[in-house]
């Protein structure tokens, strides 16, 4: 699959790393890429079901752009929220719909993560490709 290229940079920065514990430190730093969902806005329909955190997302369009925002109350969560905003926002909702969850087995961050971190990361995936395919009907 091609991915965008900020995603392609993300991959190789993360594959760059051999230690898991730098990897979790590099996720952690992503929390910071996230469009902020304010707590306000956090509601049943924004909730990321199977998440172990408290963790919110949305998505809109942006001059027919992907643009997703979130929360978490975790920073590992808003971090892997982080990489998925860098990996989707400014992307047409077509071009976002290819994406596939394995660019994070690629990036090597799921076997840095416990069972049920990973399994988040994958509801969480799973969401926003959701609400990208309501915003495109």
């Amino acid at each position: 699959m091609t991915y965008p290229e900020q995603l392609v940079e993300l991959i190789e920065e993360f594959q760059d790393v051999d230690d898991q514990m730098e990897r979790l430190e590099m996720v952690f730093e992503m929390a910071d890429e996230v469009v902020s969902l304010p707590v306000e806005a956090w509601s049943d329909t924004t909730r990321i079901l199977g998440c172990q955190s408290e963790a919110h997302v949305a998505v809109n369009l942006d001059q027919g752009k992907v643009l997703m925002s979130g929360g978490a109350d975790s920073q590992l969560v808003q971090g892997l929220m982080g990489i998925l905003t860098i990996a989707l926002n400014g992307s047409a909702p077509a071009q976002a719909l290819l994406l596939s969850p394995e660019f994070a087995q690629e990036m090597g961050i799921l076997n840095s993560l416990s069972p049920s971190r990973s399994n988040g990361f994958r509801n969480m995936f799973d969401k926003v490709m959701l609400e990208i395919r309501r915003l495109e009907a």
